[in-house]
C-alpha cells in the first residue's frame, strides 16, 4: 500500500473503529476479492464492534492499494459518506504495473500449490463469477478442518469445474484452509478397473518420498487403505477435488476422513457416504452481460461492438457457459460466422457447434445424451416422454400424473431423480411442485426423439380425455392453467386435426379460457394454427378471429363479460352467433335473459384489432418498423410493447414518473423513445427493455417524439408545451437544434418519410413543416380553416390539431380530431375519408409501414387496428343521437337525423328508410299515428311534415333560439315544443293558435304531458312547474333544486313526481304539496335520471359515477345500490347513467350510460349487459311490452334490441 494512502488510514483509525459495522462493509470486500473468506472469519469472532473494526483496519494497513479502494468504495455505498470523505485524499492511483502478479493476482505460491496438485489452469478466455466462488469457499471453510463433501452440482456445461478450481486459486484461502495442498482427480464416467487407476496414479503422487513399497495397490480396497494412511500423515491439511462423479460407489473409494469437493450432475450421489455434507447449486446460464463478456475475449471485439447475433446467441442458449465457449472458440477461427452459428444453434444442430477443447465431450449433443444414458432403464421413457415440453413453461406435477396415470408420489419420486441429475428442474410455488427443462435440454429432447414427437403429443392429448371432459375443468385444480394454454398445442402436434378445430371453434372453449387467461393468447393460436382450422373452414376461422380481435377489450375487462350475448351481435351467417344463438335459446328457458340486434346487417366494422393493454387512458400507439409489434403508452406511466397481429404482450415498463405522452420505435427497431409529462425523454431497448438514455432539456412536458426515417444517422424529433421543437442525435449528450415558431404547445412532430421535412401540429391551430438541415420553418398551414364546416360549435376548435401520420409516399396526411379520424391529400388539402370508432378522444393516429393499416389510440383505454382500405371505401353517414321512435303493433318506426342534415324514417323491422327532408334540424318527433313528423331547426322554426302527400306546415312564430325538444299531443293536433330561449310553445298547427309559457328564467331543460292539458317543465333554473296549455297559466311552481333540475318522472297513477339535480340529490314530490315528500341522498356525483315503477312503489335514480340506487317510494328508503363494484378505477356503467325505465311488472329495470344494462329489481343485480360500439348513449327507448330497445351510440349506430323469447 502507498505510504501515503496508509497515513491517511492510521489518522483516522480512530474514528472509524468507533463508527462502521464491519458486517456490511466487510461482504463487499470479500465480493471485490481484496478479503478473503478465512479474514472475514477472525474478524467476526471479535467480541465486541470496536474490535472487529480495529482487527479488519489492521488487515487492510498489511493489503495493497486495491485494499485500500475496496474499503473507501464500501464506506460510500454503505451509508458511511463522511467516513469515507476522510479517506478520500489517501486514495492510490492505481497504474497496470502496480505490483499484481501477471497471472490475474495469483501468486507464485498458488502457482506452486495448484500446479503440483494437478488442478487445470484457468480456461483461455475466462470471467469471474464471485458468488458462486465465495459460496464455494465458504462451504469449505464450513468444514473448518474436519472430514467432510462440498458438491457443487448442475446441469452438463454450467461451469461446475471452472468454479471449483477458481474456489482454491486463492493464496489466503489455500494458506489458512489447505496448507497441505489440493490434490484434483478427474473422476468421470468409470468403471471399477478405471477407478483403480485412477487411485494408483493419486497415491503415486502423493507418496513422492516412497514411504510406502514400489508395489502399487492391486485392488480398490487397497487403495483406499494407503490413500487413508497418506491423507493422514502426510498431508492432513488438504483437500481432495473430484470432478465429474456420476456414481455414488466411486464416493466409496475416497470415503475415509478426506475433506472432499466434488463436482456432479447428480447432487445425489454423496447419499451414500458418510459425514457433513454441503450443496452450492450452479445455475444453467451465465447473466447476458457475462456471455458477452466471454464472446468479446474470444473475438477480441470490445463489448458494445458486439453483433445483434451475440445478443441472439446468448439468448438462445440461455447464457450456458459450455455453448458459449465453444461458439466463442469457433468464431475465433472463423469471426465472420455469426450468423451461422446462431442458425445451427436455433435449428437444434448441436453436432455442428464442436470444437476440440479441454472439456471431455466435444459438442454440445454428447455432453448431454451421457446424462441421459445414465438414467435407470426403467425411467428412461419417461424422460422420453418430457420432449413434448415448450420452452420457458413449468409444467404441474398434476398434468404428469395424468400423462402417466400414476399419483401424486410416484411421480414426484421420478421427477426427483431427474431433478437429481441435472436433467430438470423444479420450483415450489407453496402448494405444489412445478419442473421445467433448460432450453438446450429442450432442444436436444426434439432432435433425439423427433420421430416419437406425434405419438408422444398423442399419448398426451388421450390421457386428457380420459381424465377431464372440458366442462368439468375449473380455475381451482393445479393443472387447470396448462390445459388452456397448452392443449391446442398437443393437439396440433399431434396432427389431431379434427380435434383442434373442435376445440378452437367452440364458444364454450373461448368462453372458458378468455376468461382464464385473456384473448391473446387465444388470438396468437388462432395465427398459428390457421393453416390447420382453415383446412376445416375458412369462413369459421375468420368468424372466431374476427369474433375475438373486435370484442379482446371487452374480453379483457372485469367483471367477465357475457360471451353468449357478445356472441349474439355478430352476423347471422357467423358461426359464432349460431352457436351464440342455440346456447342462448337453451338459457331462457331457466329465465337467463338475451337481447337480438335485429338492425345490425346495416353495420359495417372497420377496425381489425382491438386490445387493451392499459389500465388508464392510451396516448399513443406504433409500430415497430417490420410491422410486427406495436408500442404503447398512456396515463398508467407505463410502456407497453405487443405483437401486432395478436396483441400478446412482449415488454411492460414502468417508464416516467408521470403520464407517458408518446413513445416511438427508431428506424431499426432497436430503440424506443418515450417523452412525458415528467419533462423527460428516454431511450429505451426495444427487446430487453432497458434504459439506454435520457434527456432533460425542456422546461414543460414532452408531448411527442419521433425517429427519422434513416438509419445511418438516427435523429428523435421532440415537441413540448413549451412551444419548441429539438432535434436529437443519439451520438451526442445534449440537444441538436431548437425550433421556434409555434405559439401554443405542440402536440405532436412526424418526419417526411425522406427526411427532409418535420412536420408538426400544435394547439395554435397550424400545422408547420420545418427544414430538417437548416431547422428553418418552410410552410405554415392553418389547419383549423378545414374543421370549420363541422358540425362541432365552432368555439370547440381550439385543441383540434391532436397528431398526424404520412402515409408512406408523403401524398397523405392523417389529422385526428376528438373521436374522429381524417384522412387529407396533402397537394389538394382534400379530405379523403374520415372514420369513428372510439368512445373517447383520439389521441394518436400512425399508418403502418405499407401504409395497408393505421393504429389510433384513444382515452376510452383501448388501441384500434383499421383496415385502410375499408375505411376509405367506408366513409359511411351515420345518425345523431336525437331520434324519436314509435313502437306500433309489431312495428318499430325510428325517425332520426343523419350527419349530413337529412331526416330519415327507418322501418326497424325490414331496415326500409324513407328519407324525408334536409335542414338543420336540431330535434324531431313523429305524432300517435305516425301520420305527420314534426321537426325544429338550430334557427329555432318548427315543420310539420305530412307523410301521405309531403305538404310542409310551418311555425308562423317558432323559436328565437335553437329548438331542443319537440312532441304531439295525444290527438296529434298540437304541437309542444322548448328551446334554449326559456320559453315553451304550444301550437295547434292545424287553427294556427300559439300559446306561449313563459316563467322559467333559464333554459327548459325538457317537459312532459300530464292529463287534462296539463304540462310538466323544468329547467336550468332550478324550478319544476305545472301549466294548463290550453290557457298558458302557469298552475303550480315548485321550487326543487339549487342546482339544475336534470329530469323528472310522472308517477302512473299521476299523483307525484320525481326530480333530480346537479345537486346530487333526488327528490319525490306530491302535485298537490309545494315541499317534497322524501330528499333522496347518497348519490356521489350528478343525478341525472329518474324512473317511477309501473305501480308507483318504486323510484330508481341514476348518477354520473355510474351508479343507480332503487327507493322505496312511500318512505324514502333506499332498498338497492346497483353495481357498486368498478372495474380498474373506470365507472361501472362505462360513463353517465342517463335514462332508466322499469318492466310493467317491475321486477326488471333498464339503464342507458357506457353501454345497456339490465337489472332484477328483486335482488338488485345485473342480469345482461349490451356493449353498443359508441358509448355515451342518450336515451332508450322502450315498448310497453318491454321486449323491444332502441337507442343511438355517440357513433352514430342505431340499436334496435329484442328480448331473445
Amino acid at each position: 500500500m502507498d505510504a501515503k494512502s496508509r497515513n491517511c488510514l492510521l489518522q483516522h483509525k480512530e474514528a472509524l473503529e468507533k463508527d462502521i459495522k464491519t458486517h456490511y462493509i466487510m461482504d463487499h470486500m470479500v465480493g471485490d476479492g481484496v478479503l478473503t473468506i478465512l479474514e472475514e472469519e477472525k474478524v467476526r469472532n471479535e467480541p465486541t464492534q470496536q474490535k472487529r473494526a480495529a482487527l479488519l483496519i489492521k488487515m487492510i494497513l498489511k493489503k495493497d492499494n486495491y485494499c485500500y479502494i475496496s474499503f473507501y468504495n464500501a464506506l460510500l455505498l454503505k451509508g458511511y459518506k463522511d467516513l469515507a470523505a476522510l479517506l478520500q485524499d489517501g486514495i492510490p492511483v492505481i497504474s497496470s504495473s502496480s505490483g499484481k502478479d501477471s497471472a490475474g493476482g495469483i501468486t507464485a505460491y498458488v502457482r506452486t500449490v495448484l500446479c503440483e496438485g494437478g488442478v487445470p489452469q484457468r480456461p483461455v478466455v475466462f470471467v469471474t463469477r464471485k458468488k458462486l466462488v465465495n459460496a464455494i469457499q465458504q462451504k469449505l471453510f464450513k468444514l473448518n478442518g474436519e472430514p467432510g463433501w462440498v458438491t457443487v452440482y448442475g446441469m452438463a456445461g454450467c461451469g461446475k469445474s471452472v468454479l471449483a478450481a477458481e474456489a482454491v486459486r486463492d493464496h489466503s484461502f489455500l494458506e489458512g484452509c489447505f496448507p497441505n495442498g489440493v490434490h484434483w482427480i478427474s473422476v468421470g464416467k468409470q468403471d471399477k478397473s478405471g477407478l483403480l487407476m485412477k487411485l494408483q496414479n493419486l497415491c503415486a503422487r502423493l507418496d513422492q518420498d516412497e514411504s510406502f513399497p514400489q508395489r502399487l495397490p492391486l485392488n480398490i480396497e487397497e487403495a483406499k487403505d494407503r490413500l487413508r494412511i497418506l491423507m493422514l500423515r502426510k498431508y492432513p491439511r488438504s483437500l481432495l477435488i473430484l470432478d465429474d462423479v456420476w456414481d455414488p460407489w466411486v464416493l466409496k473409494a475416497f470415503d475415509n476422513q478426506c475433506q472432499i469437493l466434488l463436482t456432479t450432475r447428480d447432487k445425489s450421489v454423496t447419499d451414500s457416504v458418510m459425514g457433513p455434507k454441503y450443496v452450492v447449486p450452479v445455475e444453467s446460464g451465465l447473466g447476458k452481460e457475462k456471455g458477452l463478456e466471454i464472446l468479446s475475449l474470444f473475438v477480441n471485439v470490445k463489448k458494445a461492438d458486439l453483433p445483434e447475433q451475440a445478443h441472439s446467441i446468448i439468448k438462445e442458449c440461455k447464457g450456458s457457459p459450455l455453448v458459449v465457449s465453444l461458439i466463442g472458440a469457433l468464431l475465433r477461427d472463423f469471426p465472420n460466422r455469426w450468423e451461422y452459428y446462431l442458425r445451427q444453434l436455433q435449428n437444434k444442430q448441436f453436432k455442428r457447434i464442436r470444437k476440440s477443447s479441454s472439456y471431455d465431450y466435444e459438442a454440445l449433443d454428447e455432453a448431454m445424451s451421457i446424462s441421459v444414458e445414465m438414467l435407470r432403464e426403467d425411467i428412461k421413457d419417461y424422460y422420453t416422454d418430457l420432449s413434448i415440453l415448450q420452452k420457458d413453461v413449468k409444467v404441474p406435477t398434476k398434468v404428469l400424473c395424468i400423462l402417466w396415470d400414476m399419483e401424486t408420489e410416484e411421480v414426484e419420486d421420478i421427477l426427483q431423480e431427474f431433478v437429481n441429475k441435472s436433467l430438470l428442474f423444479c420450483d415450489w410455488n407453496g402448494k405444489s411442485f412445478h419442473y421445467y427443462l433448460h432450453d438446450l435440454q429442450v432442444d436436444f429432447l426434439t432432435e433425439k426423439n423427433h420421430s416419437q414427437l406425434q405419438d408422444l403429443h398423442k399419448k398426451m392429448i388421450t390421457q386428457f380425455q380420459r381424465y377431464h371432459q372440458l366442462h368439468t375443468l375449473s380455475p381451482d385444480q393445479e393443472d387447470c392453467m396448462y390445459w388452456y394454454n397448452f392443449l391446442a398445442y398437443h393437439m396440433a402436434s399431434a396432427n389431431m386435426h379434427k380435434e383442434l378445430c373442435a376445440l378452437m371453434f367452440s364458444l364454450d372453449w373461448i368462453k372458458a379460457k378468455t376468461e382464464l387467461v385473456g384473448p391473446a393468447h387465444l388470438i396468437h393460436e388462432f395465427m398459428e394454427y390457421r393453416h390447420i382450422l382453415d383446412k376445416k373452414d375458412c369462413a369459421v376461422c375468420e368468424n372466431f378471429q374476427e369474433f375475438l380481435s373486435l370484442n379482446g377489450h371487452l374480453l379483457g375487462r372485469q367483471p367477465f363479460p357475457n360471451i353468449v350475448q357478445l356472441g349474439l351481435c355478430e352476423p347471422e351467417t357467423s358461426e359464432v352467433y349460431q352457436q351464440a344463438k342455440l346456447q342462448a335459446k337453451q338459457e331462457v328457458d331457466n329465465g337467463m335473459l338475451y337481447l337480438e340486434w335485429i338492425n345490425k346487417k346495416s353495420i359495417k366494422n372497420l377496425s381489425r384489432l382491438v386490445v387493451r393493454p392499459h389500465t388508464d387512458a392510451v396516448y399513443h400507439a406504433c409500430f415497430s418498423q417490420d410491422g410486427q409489434r406495436i408500442a404503447s403508452c398512456g396515463a398508467d406511466k407505463t410502456l407497453q410493447v405487443f405483437k401486432a397481429e395478436t396483441g400478446e404482450k412482449l415488454l411492460e415498463i414502468k417508464a416516467h414518473e408521470d403520464e407517458v405522452l408518446c413513445c416511438a420505435f427508431s428506424t431499426d427497431d432497436r430503440f424506443i423513445a418515450t417523452c412525458s409529462v415528467d419533462k423527460k425523454v428516454k431511450i429505451w431497448n426495444s427487446v430487453t427493455g432497458e434504459l439506454v438514455h435520457t434527456y432533460d432539456e425542456h422546461s414543460e412536458q414532452v408531448n411527442c417524439c419521433h425517429f427519422t426515417n434513416q438509419s445511418h444517422h438516427l435523429l428523435l424529433a421532440t415537441g413540448s408545451s413549451d412551444f419548441v421543437l429539438k432535434l436529437w442525435d443519439l451520438n451526442e449528450k445534449e440537444c441538436r437544434n431548437t425550433m421556434f415558431g409555434h405559439i401554443n404547445s405542440v402536440n405532436h412532430c412526424r418526419f417526411s418519410p425522406d427526411d427532409k421535412l418535420l412536420a408538426s401540429c400544435s394547439a395554435d391551430g397550424t400545422l408547420k413543416l420545418w427544414d430538417v438541415r437548416s431547422a428553418n420553418e418552410k410552410k405554415n398551414i392553418n389547419v383549423k380553416q378545414f374543421f370549420l364546416n363541422s358540425e362541432d360549435p365552432q368555439e370547440d376548435m381550439e385543441v383540434i390539431v391532436k397528431c398526424c401520420s404520412w402515409s408512406a409516399d408523403g401524398a397523405r396526411i392523417m389529422v385526428a380530431a376528438k373521436t374522429k379520424i381524417f384522412l387529407w391529400n396533402i397537394d389538394s388539402c382534400l379530405k379523403v375519408a374520415d372514420c369513428r370508432g372510439h368512445l373517447s378522444w383520439v389521441h394518436g393516429v400512425m399508418f403502418s409501414p405499407d401504409g395497408s393499416s393505421f393504429l389510433t389510440s384513444s382515452d376510452d383505454q383501448t388501441i384500434r387496428l383499421w383496415d385502410t382500405k375499408k375505411v376509405c371505401k367506408n366513409y359511411d353517414i351515420v345518425l345523431k343521437q336525437e331520434v324519436d321512435v314509435l313502437f306500433q303493433e309489431n312495428e318499430v318506426m325510428v325517425l332520426a337525423v343523419d350527419n349530413i342534415r337529412r331526416l330519415q324514417l327507418i322501418n326497424g323491422k325490414t331496415g326500409q328508410i324513407d328519407y324525408l327532408t334536409e335542414a338543420q334540424v336540431s330535434c324531431c318527433c313523429l305524432s300517435p299515428h305516425h301520420q305527420y313528423i314534426a321537426f325544429g331547426d338550430e334557427d329555432g322554426a318548427i315543420e310539420i311534415l305530412e307523410l301521405l302527400n309531403n305538404r310542409i306546415f310551418q311555425s308562423r312564430i317558432g323559436h328565437k333560439k335553437a329548438v331542443r325538444h319537440i312532441q304531439f299531443t295525444a290527438d296529434g293536433k298540437t304541437l309542444i315544443s322548448s328551446s334554449d330561449d326559456s320559453a315553451i310553445q304550444v301550437w295547434n298547427w292545424q287553427s294556427e293558435e300559439y300559446v306561449f309559457l313563459q316563467a322559467h328564467q333559464e333554459t327548459v331543460k325538457d317537459f312532459r304531458l300530464l292529463k287534462n292539458s296539463r304540462l310538466l317543465s323544468w329547467s336550468f333554473d332550478g324550478t319544476v312547474k305545472v301549466w294548463d296549455i290550453i290557457t298558458g297559466r302557469m298552475e303550480k311552481d315548485f321550487v326543487c333544486h339549487q342546482g339544475t333540475v336534470l329530469s323528472c318522472d310522472i308517477s302512473l297513477d299521476a299523483t307525484k313526481f320525481s326530480s333530480t339535480s346537479a345537486d346530487k340529490t333526488a327528490k319525490i314530490w306530491s302535485f298537490e304539496l309545494l315541499s317534497p315528500l322524501h330528499e333522496l341522498r347518497g348519490h356521489n356525483g350528478c343525478v341525472r335520471c329518474s324512473a317511477f315503477s309501473v305501480d308507483s312503489t318504486l323510484l330508481a335514480t341514476g348518477d354520473d359515477n355510474g351508479e343507480i340506487r332503487i327507493w322505496n317510494v312511500f318512505n324514502g328508503e333506499l332498498l338497492h345500490l346497483c353495481a357498486p363494484i368498478t372495474e380498474e378505477g373506470a365507472t361501472t356503467h362505462g360513463g353517465w347513467v342517463t335514462d332508466l325505465c322499469f318492466s310493467p311488472d317491475s321486477k326488471m329495470l333498464v339503464s342507458a350510460g357506457g353501454y345497456l344494462k339490465w337489472w332484477n329489481v328483486v335482488t338488485g343485480e345485473s342480469s345482461q349487459t349490451f356493449y353498443t360500439n359508441g358509448t355515451n348513449l342518450k336515451k332508450i327507448h322502450v315498448s310497453t311490452d318491454f321486449k323491444t330497445f332502441v337507442t343511438v351510440d355517440n357513433l352514430g349506430i342505431l340499436y334496435i334490441l329484442q328480448i331473445l323469447e
